[in-house]
């Protein structure tokens, strides 16, 4: 509970979102270069009823309202929302179908709320009530689990376009079309039209143009470029709304989390990140929040490794 409720308005000023963590990283070029920004935390925020645990919260948003959502691993996929004072209000998706193993949780400007988990390779929208309004993916039945053993094809990608294989996240342009980093298994970004039916993707596994090592992440701007956390690759790609590679950005270490503001004047945040179980010197080169311009100029940083407030070991959702 400690390491949410000390975090938890950081995003609230940034990108709609508070943060989450999470590991994995490498240096970022920028950090000796980039001038602090100065930031509080709000201790002891979220609250719980009694007997309700937060477990292991990995995926964070906000609504138009101010109201949190955790997606969490507390021994099941459970999720939950908090109103604008830390309030416990309910749970969604008792029971789900499409809950196994949480990775991200996104609102979009309807405040519908889209579960990503990568347990099931499916992704949930609900209404702001909480009832289930569109499924994207399939969870895999049993068989279909002899194509993940190894040498079953899992890092070339099946690539199917209703299908993803450990998506991680999840996004939206101006005109409602839905982007999806998919994934751990399949190195590519999924284009959806709003009502969910395929539109194309891009991307195979490298570190090549228009590959990724792992997208881990993704968001878009109001004019509809996509920006996509290469995490294993420690770059930032920028899309444009086809799917065609624009540029890259590599001097902010390892997006595990990336997340664009709102308003006239719009910024790019992004995560660095390094494993929590590395030694100390590995650790302390990471656990910053860096601020862009859409154009990947660096203008300030915020954050630092640790495990009190205003520190991070790792974050992954913005």
């Amino acid at each position: 509970m400690r390491r949410f409720s000390s975090i938890a308005l950081v995003a609230l000023l940034l990108c709609a979102g508070p943060v989450f963590a999470q590991g994995g990283g490498a240096p970022a070029k920028a950090k000796a270069t980039t001038p602090e920004i100065p930031f509080d935390s709000v201790p002891n925020f979220l609250k719980l009823p009694a007997g309700l645990y937060m477990g292991e919260a990995v995926g964070v948003a906000t609504s138009s309202k101010g109201h949190v959502f955790a997606f969490v691993r507390s021994g099941e996929t459970r999720l939950f929302e908090f109103d604008q004072n830390g309030t416990f209000v309910k749970e969604f998706g008792v029971g789900s179908y499409g809950f196994s193993f949480a990775h991200a949780v996104r609102v979009d400007k309807d405040d519908n709320v889209w579960a990503v988990d990568e347990g099931t390779n499916v992704i949930q929208k609900f209404s702001p009530d909480g009832k289930l309004l569109m499924v994207l993916g399939k969870r895999p039945d049993p068989l279909d689990q002899l194509a993940l053993t190894p040498g079953g094809g899992q890092y070339s990608g099946a690539n199917r376009p209703y299908s993803f294989h450990r998506q991680t996240d999840i996004g939206w342009d101006p005109q409602g079309n839905i982007f999806v980093s998919d994934g751990y298994g399949d190195s590519r970004v999924v284009k959806f039209d709003k009502n969910g039916r395929f539109i194309k993707s891009a991307g195979t596994r490298g570190n090549g143009p228009l590959q990724f090592s792992t997208p881990h992440a993704i968001s878009v701007d109001a004019k509809g470029m996509v920006y996509v956390a290469d995490r294993g690759n420690s770059r930032i790609v920028v899309l444009d709304n086809d799917l065609n590679q624009k540029a890259v950005y590599d001097t902010v270490g390892a997006p595990w989390a990336v997340c664009i503001s709102n308003g006239p004047h719009q910024y790019l945040y992004s995560s660095n990140s390094f494993p929590t179980g590395n030694n100390f010197d590995q650790a302390a080169t990471t656990g910053e929040v860096y601020k862009m311009e859409l154009d990947g100029k660096v203008l300030g940083r915020f954050g630092k490794a640790g495990h009190g407030f205003k520190e991070f070991s790792s974050i992954h959702q913005m």
